[in-house]
C-alpha cells in the first residue's frame, strides 16, 4: 500500500486453518525464471477467507499480507478503501496512491504486490515503488520473479517509467529476484532502528 509496510491486525477474525492450501509440499525446482500460469488481479470482496489466511500466514513471519488492514472493519469497507487507495481518494496525509494486487496460480492466491505510483521521502529510503511477498509455502517456485516483472508493466502503465526497489542487504534471494528483473543496485543505506541496511535498485519498467 502506500504506507510503510509493517505489522498491522487483521480485518475480521477467520478461522485458523486455510480453506484450501496455498501450494502443494511437492519439491520443486529453483526460483529459475517467470511463471507462466500467474496472474495479478485485484482484491476482491470473495477473497476474505483466503486473503485473510494468507495474513495469518506471513504474519507469523512478522510480514503483513494486507499491509495496512483495520482491526474490526468490514471487509467489503477494507476492498473498497484498497480501491480509494488506487485511485488517490481520500489518502491520509503523506500516503501515496498505490495499486494492491494479489498473486494467483490455477485460482489459489500465492502473494501479493503493491506498486506506488510515486515516491515519498520514507519510500525513496526505505520502500521503494514495488513491495511483494510470497506465501511460505509458495516460495522457490518462481513466483517472486514473475510478480515483480508483472508488477513491473502495472507500474510502467500508472506513468512510471523507473522504478525504486530495495531489499534487507541479507536477502540474497530478494536481491537476486530484483537483478533478474533489470534491478541495478545504486547504493546501500543505513535504515533508523534497524541493524541490517537496505540495498536500492533502480529498474526499467520497459524492456
Amino acid at each position: 500500500m502506500g504506507s510503510p509496510e509493517g505489522r498491522v491486525g487483521l480485518p475480521t477474525k477467520v478461522a485458523p486453518t486455510p480453506r484450501r492450501p496455498a501450494c502443494n509440499t511437492s519439491p520443486m525446482p529453483p526460483d529459475t525464471g517467470p511463471t507462466p500460469d500467474l496472474l495479478l488481479r485485484p482484491l476482491t470482496v470473495a477473497d476474505e477467507h483466503d486473503a485473510l489466511a494468507a495474513h495469518r500466514e506471513l504474519e507469523a513471519e512478522d510480514f503483513p499480507f494486507l499491509l495496512v488492514a483495520v482491526p474490526g472493519e468490514p471487509w467489503d469497507r477494507f476492498v473498497r478503501r484498497v480501491e480509494d487507495e488506487r485511485a488517490g481518494r481520500d489518502l491520509p496525509d503523506g500516503w501515496v496512491p498505490a495499486t494492491f494486487l494479489v498473486a494467483e496460480v490455477d485460482g489459489v492466491i500465492v502473494g501479493r504486490v503493491s506498486i506506488r505510483h510515486r515516491l515519498n521521502d520514507h519510500l525513496e529510503q526505505v520502500g521503494g515503488h514495488i513491495g511483494y511477498a510470497v506465501l511460505p509455502g509458495c516460495r522457490g517456485r518462481g513466483y517472486a520473479t514473475a510478480m515483480l516483472r508483472h508488477a513491473l508493466t502495472v507500474a510502467r502503465d500508472v506513468g512510471v517509467d523507473r522504478v525504486l526497489l530495495t531489499c534487507d542487504d541479507d536477502n540474497l534471494g530478494s536481491a537476486r529476484v530484483i537483478e533478474r528483473c533489470g534491478g541495478v543496485l545504486e547504493d546501500t543505506v543505513a535504515v533508523p532502528g534497524s541493524d541490517v541496511p537496505k540495498r536500492r535498485y533502480w529498474a526499467p519498467t520497459s524492456p
